[in-house]
């Protein structure tokens, strides 16, 4: 006979799919261990349900006050004293109580962390970003842990940490799984395969300057291509035509469903830096030519980028200065150089981390064990082969 312990775990997140894709990556795992896991989150997290339909989901009012002036900070506190509240109340009123509550970011995290810290229940951060985010910056000397995605993070106070582990970006596990996998066959005279992807929104620059800048490359390079980018929906009508000249095969669309897909058979990636992003291409092994969103908070975003081109693993490129010109210069290079975009994945997926769900997991667990209620833990027995 095995006993196992298990708990009931509380992930807070919210906002963009950067929040909420590693929230499912560790759903999923805790979920495989036998724990209970709820979703709190906000209106906009709420759009992602359906990637937590297994689970519980809870729904919150968030109030943004981070960055804003004083006066605005003002007016929004008595929202955010109502949200507090309400995650108190929910918290409370749970039926198991929760062994931890892990938030990812973000102030629709705030309010179920700083209940969680009124209520004396284990807490934990996880950071997505090189740089740490002005909530999670607020909240990491009041919670018991903090897990980070980068060796070296920004704004960041470790000393004043009661607990500091990085663990990396969780993903999904058929992502990780393609770092396993063998790269799609590459060469001079084969297909070339590119996936163009903006963040959960898509972004208009890709639309302006990707397909003006294959428009403009050789035939022959044109016919070895193949292209599934996503688009803005006031966008892709125009991009569909810009393509429609060039008679290569293009499949656009609003939103890629199936990432894992297409990361497997793509050679290349042109995206921005988001945190998911730039794990996914870590993990997976794959070369990519990157455009931080200029308007990060922080620049966080070329500082996701840093570590992953300095190590060769991708190409980088200032918002203003991607032009069509410069990237059909890069593309025409890399084609006729092909071993450069396998050289590039090899050197993207040895600095991934691939057991990032897993170790934050593991932290998620000794938290519950050492730290938590009693009450929230129960003793499951199970047949046990061993």
């Amino acid at each position: 006979m095995k006993r196992r312990r298990t708990s009931h775990i509380i992930l807070a997140a919210g906002g963009t799919g950067g929040h909420i894709f590693p929230a499912m990556a560790l759903k999923d795992e805790l979920l495989r261990r036998g724990h209970e896991v709820s979703l709190i989150t906000d209106s906009r997290g709420y759009h992602y349900r359906d990637y937590f339909e297994d689970i519980k989901i809870r729904k919150i009012n968030s109030v943004n006050f981070a960055g804003r002036g004083k006066l605005a900070r003002l007016m929004a506190l008595p929202g955010l004293i109502r949200s507090i509240s309400d995650a108190k109340f929910i918290l409370k009123s749970l039926k198991r109580p929760p062994g931890v509550v892990i938030g990812f970011g973000g102030y629709p995290s705030f309010p179920s962390l700083k209940a969680a810290l009124s209520l004396k229940i284990p807490t934990c951060i996880h950071e997505q970003n090189a740089v740490l985010g002005r909530v999670n910056r607020y909240l990491a000397k009041s919670v018991d842990a903090v897990a980070l995605s980068f060796e070296k993070t920004l704004k960041s106070r470790m000393e004043k940490y009661a607990q500091v582990i990085v663990t990396g970006n969780p993903v999904r596990q058929e992502i990780v799984e393609l770092g396993d996998k063998f790269y799609p066959d590459i060469g001079e005279e084969r297909i070339f395969r590119i996936l163009v992807i903006g963040g959960s929104q898509g972004a208009s620059i890709f639309s302006d300057v990707v397909p003006q800048a294959i428009s403009t490359l050789p035939r022959a390079l044109q016919r070895r291509l193949q292209i599934t980018q996503q688009c803005r929906a006031e966008d892709i009508d125009r991009v569909r035509e810009i393509y429609a000249d060039t008679r290569i095969a293009v499949e656009l669309s609003t939103f890629i469903a199936d990432i894992p897909q297409c990361l497997e058979w793509a050679h290349m990636v042109i995206g921005r830096a988001g945190a998911s992003t730039v794990a996914e291409l870590t993990v997976s092994g794959r070369a990519a030519i990157l455009v931080p969103y200029p308007h990060a908070t922080d620049n966080h975003q070329i500082e996701n980028a840093r570590e992953l081109v300095l190590n060769g693993g991708a190409w980088l490129f200032n918002q203003k200065e991607f032009n069509a010109a410069e990237l059909a210069k890069l593309l025409q290079r890399l084609a006729k150089r092909p071993r450069d975009v396998w050289r590039a994945s090899e050197d993207a997926r040895k600095i991934g981390k691939p057991f990032a769900t897993k170790d934050l997991a593991d932290l998620v667990e000794r938290l519950a064990l050492v730290k938590g209620n009693r009450r929230s833990i129960h003793i499951a027995e199970e047949d046990s082969d061993d």
